[in-house]
């Protein structure tokens, strides 16, 4: 595979096949790169599951962003714990042989069998409010690479209305540092996002979309030249961000709450999920929605039925269709919604002269039931985010030929026949096996 000892792995959120042609960077970065199939699900953290376990999420049990748990009654969103993905690591027997593995910036990372763990974990204050802190393994490592970046990292430019490339950046020059230091790590695991922002508020075709493209390139380009002759570089995307029609949101748990399998309970005049008493309830993410129905048979068809026939939904996958899909899992649900073209799903479930939940205005990944990206622009008043789905522009989520993702490697790395995520996973998995820890 490769006479390097070490290995650079690059997730880049949002690289689609096409955009490399669109924006010619290729020629940029010394890579060679080709396209992959589109994953399914296309999202964050399924994806990263499969490459780590090389497992389809049925298995590894991550099928969605938002997991499903069934004895609190609830969904959550982005929960850290990697003893949420099930199953060994593709680096197992490298660390067995005394090889080091580092994570910089994954999902479900704190606590992962890793020998560097770099990863977002602010501290919420009682009140209100936040206090930046990343968490670092080992305790000096945020500090050190803080000290080489030259500056810190700051979460607000990773999500909300000032989320910018600028997250990206520093995530790059902190790699970079890492795997040019004296205890550079055999297999590093990095993750940018610097697309996912401006091209889902503003689209795939947008000026904005060349921009973060750029600044992408740049990032690239700062760790393939970190790496230099000692690392291989290996970059992927992990989905392609489709072009979101005005419009194009459509609330399934609106539609639960017509038909009266989704409750909801008015507390100072805000409408919130009452989960304990619904029967159904669509954790909405991205262009997908896995739909928790209690219950099978009839209840579990006349649901499946009702969200066929709602405008902007492709596809209904009932449970024989998850199944053979590999994504049947208890954290995922009875059913899943897949969006059509220029569609996505929002969380809402309030109409018009109704008001939704306080959360509803705020940064609030955690609490909130569904993913939301209006979390991504301000809004009214000052100093919350906007409430507005139809500013959407792109979202991800399903496959199609229109979303494959894009595979580069430096020229010293045959990854011929790697064709998917999976393929990637079993590739790293003997890469693993075979290089010299």
């Amino acid at each position: 595979m490769s006479s390097k000892r070490r290995l650079v792995v690059v997730q880049a959120a949002g690289l689609g096949f096409d955009l490399l042609g669109q924006h010619g960077i290729e020629a940029l970065l010394g890579l060679r790169f080709r396209a992959m199939a589109a994953p399914f699900p296309g999202l964050t953290c399924p994806v990263q599951a499969t490459l780590r376990t090389d497992l389809p999420p049925g298995r590894h049990g991550v099928p969605a962003n938002g997991l499903w748990f069934g004895d609190l009654r609830r969904p959550l969103f982005w929960e850290q714990s990697s003893r949420l993905v099930e199953g060994s690591r593709v680096w197992a027997d490298l660390r067995a042989r005394g090889g080091r593995v580092a994570l910089l910036f994954w999902q479900q990372s704190l606590g992962e069998e890793a020998d560097v763990i770099l990863s977002p974990m602010p501290v919420h204050k009682h009140h209100g409010g936040i206090i930046d802190s990343v968490y670092g393994s080992p305790a000096d490592l945020y500090g050190r690479l803080r000290g080489e970046v030259g500056r810190k990292f700051r979460l607000s430019t990773y999500w909300g209305p000032l989320a910018s490339p600028a997250a990206s950046r520093w995530i790059a020059e902190a790699t970079a540092a890492l795997i040019r230091g004296p205890d550079a790590p055999d297999l590093c695991l990095t993750y940018l996002p610097a697309l996912d922002y401006d091209l889902q508020r503003h689209g795939p075709g947008s000026r904005q979309c060349a921009k973060a493209v750029a600044s992408l390139a740049g990032d690239i380009r700062t760790i393939v030249e970190a790496a230099g002759d000692a690392s291989e570089v290996i970059v992927f995307g992990d989905y392609a961000i489709g072009a979101v029609a005005p419009g194009g949101a459509i609330h399934l748990n609106a539609v639960l709450r017509d038909g009266g399998w989704f409750r909801t309970r008015s507390v100072r005049g805000m409408l919130y999920p009452d989960l304990h008493a619904s029967s159904a309830f669509a954790v909405a993410d991205h262009e997908l929605a896995f739909v928790h129905v209690d219950g099978e048979g009839k209840l579990a068809d006349d649901v499946a039925v009702a969200l066929e026939a709602t405008p902007g939904v492709a596809r209904v996958m009932r449970e024989p269709d998850l199944e053979a899909a590999g994504l049947r899992h208890p954290r995922g649900g009875n059913l899943l919604a897949v969006a059509g073209p220029g569609r996505w799903f929002a969380y809402q479930w309030w109409g018009p002269g109704e008001s939704g939940p306080d959360y509803a205005a705020h940064v609030d990944i955690h609490n909130k039931p569904g993913y939301d990206p209006c979390e991504l622009f301000w809004g009214w008043p000052p100093f919350t985010v906007g409430r507005d789905p139809g500013r959407i522009r792109g979202s991800h989520g399903r496959a199609g030929d229109d979303r494959r993702v894009a595979l580069g490697s430096t020229p010293g790395l045959d990854v011929a026949g790697v064709e998917s995520i999976p393929a990637l996973a079993g590739w790293l998995r003997r890469w693993c096996g075979s290089a010299q820890g």
